[in-house]
C-alpha cells in the first residue's frame, strides 16, 4: 500500500512537471512548487489542469486510499490493510498511469487480480462513453459525473429505464469493489459492462 501510494504522488508530480510542450499544462514554476506540497494539492491540480485525461477515474477514490495509507503509517499500531483494497487501490494506479502517459504498464497478475483490473478499466470506459454522450446531446452543459449525467439523459429518452437501472446496479457494485468487497464481482459482469459501452459507441456514432 505503501508502494503504490508513493507511485501514484511520483507520477501526478512528474506528469504536472512535465515541460508544457509536451502536456499543453500552463503551470508556473511557483503554482508547481505549491503543488508539490501536499498530496490533496496533487489531485485537485490534476483535476483543474488535466481532468480530460482521467477517463471518469474519481480523484476522490484515490485520495480516499490515500487517507488510508496514511493511517496505517502512522496510527497502524500494527495493522495492516486487506488484499483486495491493496489490488484495486494498484489497478487504479496502473489505469491512472495509462492514462496520463498514454501507454499501460505490462505487469503479470494472479486470474483475481486481473478480473479486478478489468472491471475497473470497463467501468472507466462506460464512463468516457456516457460522458461523450452528454457532451454530444447537451452541448456547452458540460455534465459531468452519475448523478448529473443519468438522470438528465433519462429525462431525455436518451437512455431507457432498463439501462439507467442497470447502469445504477453496476455503479453500486463499482462502489464496493473500489471499497475492497468483491462478492459481486464476475467475469460475466465485465462482459456485460462491455456490452453496454459498445452499445452505447454505437448510439452515439449514430448521432454524429
Amino acid at each position: 500500500m505503501l508502494s503504490i501510494d508513493n507511485a501514484v504522488e511520483l507520477m501526478i508530480t512528474t506528469y504536472l512537471g512535465l515541460p508544457k510542450g509536451i502536456t499543453k499544462l500552463q503551470i508556473s514554476r511557483k503554482e508547481l512548487a505549491e503543488i508539490n506540497r501536499s498530496f490533496p494539492r496533487l489531485l485537485e491540480a490534476l483535476e483543474r489542469h488535466a481532468s480530460d485525461k482521467l477517463g471518469r477515474i474519481e480523484l476522490v477514490e484515490i485520495e480516499w486510499y490515500h487517507r488510508l495509507r496514511n493511517e496505517l503509517y502512522h496510527q497502524g499500531n500494527g495493522l495492516t490493510v486487506v488484499r483486495a483494497k491493496v489490488i484495486v487501490y494498484a489497478e487504479l494506479a496502473q489505469l491512472l498511469f495509462q492514462r496520463l502517459f498514454g501507454f499501460a504498464i505490462q505487469i503479470d497478475k494472479p486470474d483475481t487480480t486481473e478480473l479486478i483490473g478489468n472491471f475497473v478499466t470497463a467501468w472507466s470506459n462506460l464512463y468516457q462513453v456516457l460522458e461523450s454522450m452528454a457532451d454530444n446531446r447537451f452541448p456547452g452543459r458540460n455534465l459531468r459525473g452519475a448523478t448529473s449525467i443519468i438522470p438528465e439523459m433519462a429525462a431525455h429518452g436518451y437512455l431507457t429505464h432498463q439501462t439507467v437501472e442497470e447502469i445504477r446496479s453496476l455503479r453500486a457494485l463499482r462502489n464496493d469493489v473500489i471499497h475492497g468487497e468483491m462478492k459481486g464481482l464476475r467475469q460475466n459482469v465485465v462482459d456485460r459492462i462491455n456490452e453496454l459501452t459498445s452499445m452505447l459507441q454505437q448510439e452515439l456514432q449514430n448521432t454524429k
